[in-house]
Protein backbone atom coordinates (compact mmCIF):
# COMPACT_ATOMS: atom_id res chain seq x y z
CA UNK A 1 0.00 0.00 0.00
CA UNK A 2 1.21 3.31 -1.04
CA UNK A 3 1.89 6.06 1.99
CA UNK A 4 0.42 9.01 1.74
CA UNK A 5 3.44 12.04 1.32
CA UNK A 6 2.02 13.57 4.77
CA UNK A 7 2.34 10.86 6.75
CA UNK A 8 5.97 9.60 5.41
CA UNK A 9 6.71 13.70 6.74
CA UNK A 10 5.15 12.70 10.20
CA UNK A 11 7.92 9.12 9.98
CA UNK A 12 10.72 11.39 9.55
CA UNK A 13 9.78 14.57 11.99
CA UNK A 14 8.55 12.44 15.50
CA UNK A 15 12.49 10.92 15.41
CA UNK A 16 13.78 14.19 15.30
CA UNK A 17 11.69 16.14 17.77
CA UNK A 18 12.10 13.32 20.40
CA UNK A 19 15.73 13.99 19.51
CA UNK A 20 15.90 17.54 19.90
CA UNK A 21 14.03 17.81 23.35
CA UNK A 22 17.19 15.88 25.27
CA UNK A 23 19.89 17.67 23.71
CA UNK A 24 21.26 20.36 24.11
CA UNK A 25 23.70 23.36 22.85
CA UNK A 26 27.50 24.55 24.79
CA UNK A 27 27.84 25.91 27.48
CA UNK A 28 30.85 26.86 29.90
CA UNK A 29 29.62 27.87 33.87
CA UNK A 30 32.01 29.23 36.57
CA UNK A 31 30.71 30.33 39.70
CA UNK A 32 32.82 32.28 42.71
CA UNK A 33 32.19 33.52 45.84
CA UNK A 34 34.13 35.90 47.94
CA UNK A 35 33.23 35.85 51.74
CA UNK A 36 34.76 37.82 54.46
CA UNK A 37 32.73 37.06 57.33
CA UNK A 38 31.24 34.51 59.15
CA UNK A 39 27.31 33.51 58.42
CA UNK A 40 25.22 30.41 59.53
CA UNK A 41 21.33 30.46 60.13
CA UNK A 42 19.13 28.84 62.68
CA UNK A 43 15.92 27.47 62.10
CA UNK A 44 13.61 30.55 62.28
CA UNK A 45 15.38 32.71 60.64
CA UNK A 46 15.01 33.59 56.89
CA UNK A 47 16.71 35.46 53.69
CA UNK A 48 14.91 37.92 51.33
CA UNK A 49 15.99 38.34 47.62
CA UNK A 50 15.93 42.08 46.27
CA UNK A 51 15.94 42.75 42.53
CA UNK A 52 18.98 45.65 42.08
CA UNK A 53 17.16 48.71 41.77
CA UNK A 54 17.11 50.04 37.80
CA UNK A 55 18.83 52.99 39.05
CA UNK A 56 22.09 50.91 38.73
CA UNK A 57 21.50 49.49 35.55
CA UNK A 58 19.52 46.72 34.30
CA UNK A 59 17.42 45.25 36.44
CA UNK A 60 17.51 41.55 36.87
CA UNK A 61 14.63 39.16 35.72
CA UNK A 62 11.90 38.39 37.67
CA UNK A 63 11.83 35.02 36.31
CA UNK A 64 15.56 34.32 37.54
CA UNK A 65 14.91 35.90 40.79
CA UNK A 66 11.82 33.55 41.22
CA UNK A 67 14.09 30.67 39.80
CA UNK A 68 17.02 31.42 42.58
CA UNK A 69 14.20 31.70 45.36
CA UNK A 70 12.34 28.59 44.77
CA UNK A 71 15.60 26.59 44.05
CA UNK A 72 17.27 28.00 47.56
CA UNK A 73 14.25 26.58 49.72
CA UNK A 74 14.86 23.09 48.06
CA UNK A 75 16.44 19.96 49.82
CA UNK A 76 17.44 18.94 53.33
CA UNK A 77 19.41 21.89 54.03
CA UNK A 78 16.59 24.48 52.23
CA UNK A 79 16.40 28.01 53.12
CA UNK A 80 12.96 30.15 54.27
CA UNK A 81 12.86 32.74 51.56
CA UNK A 82 11.08 35.44 53.19
CA UNK A 83 8.61 36.98 50.20
CA UNK A 84 10.16 40.07 48.76
CA UNK A 85 6.86 41.98 47.76
CA UNK A 86 5.88 41.18 51.63
CA UNK A 87 9.14 42.18 52.79
CA UNK A 88 8.74 45.98 50.52
CA UNK A 89 5.12 46.59 52.05
CA UNK A 90 6.35 46.05 55.94
CA UNK A 91 9.59 47.96 54.75
CA UNK A 92 7.31 50.94 53.13
CA UNK A 93 8.42 53.36 51.45
CA UNK A 94 12.54 52.47 52.06
CA UNK A 95 12.38 49.28 49.66
CA UNK A 96 9.99 50.23 46.43
CA UNK A 97 11.51 51.00 43.15
CA UNK A 98 12.09 54.73 43.22
CA UNK A 99 13.17 55.11 46.74
CA UNK A 100 15.30 51.91 47.07
CA UNK A 101 18.71 51.52 47.78
CA UNK A 102 21.04 51.49 44.48
CA UNK A 103 22.96 48.09 46.96
CA UNK A 104 24.20 46.81 50.28
CA UNK A 105 26.47 49.28 51.10
CA UNK A 106 23.95 51.97 51.44
CA UNK A 107 21.94 49.98 54.24
CA UNK A 108 23.80 50.85 57.28
CA UNK A 109 22.45 54.52 56.46
CA UNK A 110 18.84 53.51 55.54
CA UNK A 111 18.63 51.44 58.97
CA UNK A 112 19.41 54.36 60.99
CA UNK A 113 16.10 55.83 60.34
CA UNK A 114 13.73 55.62 63.38
CA UNK A 115 12.06 52.24 62.97
CA UNK A 116 13.48 50.42 60.60
CA UNK A 117 15.62 48.45 62.36
CA UNK A 118 12.34 47.55 64.53
CA UNK A 119 10.85 46.50 61.69
CA UNK A 120 12.88 44.68 60.23
CA UNK A 121 13.63 42.34 63.28
CA UNK A 122 9.84 41.47 63.32
CA UNK A 123 10.48 40.16 59.99
CA UNK A 124 12.66 37.41 61.23
CA UNK A 125 14.96 38.07 58.17
CA UNK A 126 18.56 37.37 58.48
CA UNK A 127 20.57 38.01 55.83
CA UNK A 128 19.25 40.57 52.67
CA UNK A 129 20.55 38.86 49.66
CA UNK A 130 21.13 41.64 46.68
CA UNK A 131 20.97 39.74 43.19
CA UNK A 132 21.58 41.97 39.92
CA UNK A 133 22.59 40.83 36.58
CA UNK A 134 21.14 39.49 33.41
CA UNK A 135 20.92 37.51 30.01
CA UNK A 136 21.91 38.74 26.98
CA UNK A 137 22.90 37.58 23.52
CA UNK A 138 26.87 38.28 22.41
CA UNK A 139 26.40 36.95 19.07
CA UNK A 140 24.77 35.27 16.11
CA UNK A 141 25.01 34.17 12.86
CA UNK A 142 23.90 31.81 10.40
CA UNK A 143 20.62 31.37 8.30
CA UNK A 144 17.91 29.19 7.33
CA UNK A 145 15.21 28.47 4.79
CA UNK A 146 12.02 26.38 4.86
CA UNK A 147 9.56 25.22 1.77
CA UNK A 148 6.45 23.19 1.93
CA UNK A 149 5.77 21.84 -1.63
CA UNK A 150 3.64 18.76 -2.82
CA UNK A 151 5.76 16.00 -1.46
CA UNK A 152 5.70 17.41 1.82
CA UNK A 153 8.17 20.59 3.38
CA UNK A 154 11.44 20.95 5.00
CA UNK A 155 14.20 23.28 6.35
CA UNK A 156 17.72 23.67 5.38
CA UNK A 157 20.59 25.70 6.77
CA UNK A 158 22.09 26.50 10.12
CA UNK A 159 21.41 29.42 12.44
CA UNK A 160 23.44 29.66 15.65
CA UNK A 161 23.67 32.34 18.98
CA UNK A 162 25.47 33.18 21.96
CA UNK A 163 24.04 34.27 25.51
CA UNK A 164 25.76 35.35 28.35
CA UNK A 165 24.49 35.08 31.77
CA UNK A 166 25.91 37.11 34.72
CA UNK A 167 24.72 37.25 38.16
CA UNK A 168 25.93 38.15 41.10
CA UNK A 169 24.67 38.12 44.77
CA UNK A 170 25.49 40.16 47.36
CA UNK A 171 24.53 39.10 51.16
CA UNK A 172 24.10 41.40 53.92
CA UNK A 173 24.05 39.59 57.38
CA UNK A 174 21.04 41.81 59.18
CA UNK A 175 22.43 40.86 63.02
CA UNK A 176 25.24 41.64 62.91
CA UNK A 177 24.58 44.79 60.34
CA UNK A 178 27.67 44.38 57.72
CA UNK A 179 28.07 42.79 54.02
CA UNK A 180 29.79 38.82 54.43
CA UNK A 181 30.53 38.55 51.03
CA UNK A 182 28.77 37.66 47.44
CA UNK A 183 28.51 35.06 44.97
CA UNK A 184 29.08 35.06 41.47
CA UNK A 185 27.82 33.13 38.54
CA UNK A 186 28.81 33.24 34.86
CA UNK A 187 27.87 30.91 31.76
CA UNK A 188 28.21 31.30 28.39
CA UNK A 189 26.77 29.38 25.55
CA UNK A 190 26.31 28.04 22.26
CA UNK A 191 22.70 27.44 20.94
CA UNK A 192 22.26 26.04 17.51
CA UNK A 193 19.59 25.00 15.21
CA UNK A 194 21.38 22.62 12.29
CA UNK A 195 18.56 21.98 9.32
CA UNK A 196 18.20 19.01 6.88
CA UNK A 197 14.85 18.97 6.17
CA UNK A 198 14.12 19.23 10.29
CA UNK A 199 15.28 21.47 12.48
CA UNK A 200 17.02 20.08 15.46
CA UNK A 201 17.15 22.78 18.15
CA UNK A 202 20.31 22.33 20.68
CA UNK A 203 19.46 25.32 23.01
CA UNK A 204 22.23 26.45 25.88
CA UNK A 205 20.05 27.46 28.77
CA UNK A 206 21.97 29.57 30.10
CA UNK A 207 19.84 31.17 32.31
CA UNK A 208 18.89 28.27 34.02
CA UNK A 209 22.26 26.78 35.00
CA UNK A 210 23.56 30.10 36.33
CA UNK A 211 20.25 29.87 38.31
CA UNK A 212 21.00 26.68 39.19
CA UNK A 213 24.83 27.43 40.00
CA UNK A 214 24.39 30.50 42.22
CA UNK A 215 21.39 29.40 44.06
CA UNK A 216 23.31 25.96 44.94
CA UNK A 217 26.61 28.08 46.02
CA UNK A 218 24.98 30.55 47.61
CA UNK A 219 22.95 28.18 50.09
CA UNK A 220 26.50 26.61 51.12
CA UNK A 221 27.45 29.90 51.66
CA UNK A 222 24.69 31.12 54.67
CA UNK A 223 24.63 27.46 55.70
CA UNK A 224 27.99 26.88 56.56
CA UNK A 225 29.51 29.18 59.13
CA UNK A 226 32.75 29.36 58.58
CA UNK A 227 34.18 32.61 56.38
CA UNK A 228 36.59 30.45 54.07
Amino acid sequence: MMQHPISIYLLRILPAVAVAGVLSGCMTTRVEESKHASTGILSGESVVILEASYHAGNETEDEFVDCVSDTLQKGRKGLNVYPDDEFVDIMFPWFEPRTMPRGPEALPTLFERPGLTARLEESGVRYIIWLSGDTEQSGSGGSMSCAVGPGGGGCFGLAWWEDDSSYEASVWDVQDGKSVGAVSADVHGTSVIPALIIPVPLIARTRAAACKGLATELRSFIVNEGPL
